[in-house]
């Protein structure tokens, strides 16, 4: 049994709009052949667990791996999948480590959200005798999420836009990235609605990618790399179903996963203690409602810290300086891309988009609407126990 997990490896596609020239299973090969390469790994010596995250929907058939089993080293050996956020992947591979099953495992994600209709794809989570005969999807209820959470507490168009412009402006220097640009506050408030409040350049784009990571066992990491990363804490938790159980306004669900990532790293003041967060934001106004979820600021008052700066890339606690999922990430891939992201902060291999002296990050990932699950990952630097 292992009592640490690191991360040892990190590849990642460029995030398009539309990779016409590949399939899902090359999208895989691409990041599972670099991350190989780079950890000097060997598939059937090295690797004994490979664990991949996709969805049968965005993929166009049921047992959605199957199409890419002989990539990730799946044929006559063990290979499970995730459906769903790939964050999920990290906590699932994690715990197979620590239970001393496995002792490096590969983790992919990869969606081509081009081939499909997004709109057809989430209508399909809700449930099918009430609400999906609605024609309820992902943005409709991000909008009635949006609008309850800013009557609630005050938030203005203004604070979600400064979140577009921030985060469109950070991936600017993310050569990953398809979706950026310096934007002004007024090409923000004039984007078309798409669903009132939410407009156009709130969304995060349709985007094609894929992500790998390597975990290992505290024992292997050390022979693998000379900069692990090592998985301080990890906290999940599932909200109702039923948008109508739920208070829009809050995020239980972030709130308990965050606290039990916090108590296993031991963080008892995030605001002090954390030095960058890679967070989820499929739409503007989630950056504000899950850095209260995470403890960053209190309830309701995500607007004010992203209006004082302290968010920014420069400022006291850097969120999305990568750019977040705003300047495009795919569905089931961002999860995994907010672990890798923050995993390269504490690395100190994020290029441009590097925050200066990043010992501990934080990755949020969720799946379901407005937030149904979350999943909160603590990253540091140095190989401490988690407690």
């Amino acid at each position: 049994m292992s009592d640490r997990v690191a991360i040892v490896g990190i590849a990642q596609t460029v995030f398009s709009p539309k990779r016409a020239e590949a399939n899902y299973a090359e999208l895989a090969y691409e990041v599972i052949e670099r991350v190989l390469k780079d950890t000097g790994l060997d598939m059937a010596r090295d690797i004994d667990n490979s664990i991949s995250c996709s969805h049968d929907i965005w993929d166009g058939q049921t047992i959605s791996d199957i199409g890419i089993t002989d990539v990730i080293g799946g044929h006559l050996r063990n290979e499970e999948k995730m459906a769903m956020d790939g964050s999920t992947a990290v906590y699932y591979g994690a715990v197979g480590i620590l239970s001393g099953e496995f002792r490096c495992t590969l983790l992919l994600a990869h969606t081509k959200m081009s081939q499909t209709n997004r709109n057809i794809v989430n209508n399909d989570a809700f449930d099918p005798i009430y609400t999906r005969l609605l024609g309820f999807d992902y943005t409709s209820a991000a909008a009635l999420q949006a609008r309850r959470y800013m009557h609630a507490y005050g938030i203005m168009e203004e604070h979600t836009a400064a979140v577009v412009r921030k985060n469109l402006g950070n991936a600017v220097d993310n050569p990953r990235a398809h979706n950026k640009g310096r934007v002004s506050m007024d090409e923000i408030l004039r984007s078309p609605f798409v669903s009132d409040p939410i407009r156009a350049m709130d969304m995060a784009p349709d985007t094609d990618g894929a992500v790998a990571m390597v975990l290992a066992s505290g024992e292997r990491a050390a022979d693998i790399t000379d900069t692990p990363v090592w998985i301080r804490g990890m906290g999940t938790c599932y909200d109702a179903h039923y948008l109508g159980d739920r208070d829009l306004a809050g995020c239980m669900a972030l709130e308990r996963a965050a606290a039990q990532a916090y108590r296993m790293a031991g963080i008892t003041d995030p605001r002090q203690e954390i030095d960058v967060v890679e967070l989820a934001e499929e739409f503007s106004y989630q950056e504000l409602l899950w850095t209260e979820g995470l403890g960053i600021c209190g309830r309701g008052e995500g607007g004010k810290l992203v209006a004082s700066g302290v968010t920014g890339r420069n400022g006291k606690l850097p969120v999305n300086p990568s750019g977040g999922l705003l300047s495009g990430v795919p569905a089931n891939v961002m999860g995994l891309n907010r672990v890798a992201e923050a995993a390269l902060q504490v690395m100190g291999k994020a290029g441009d988009c590097q925050v200066p002296g990043v010992k501990c990050a934080v990755a949020q990932g969720h799946s379901g609407f407005c937030g149904q699950h979350h999943c909160v990952v603590v990253l540091g630097a140095d190989g401490r126990r988690s407690r």
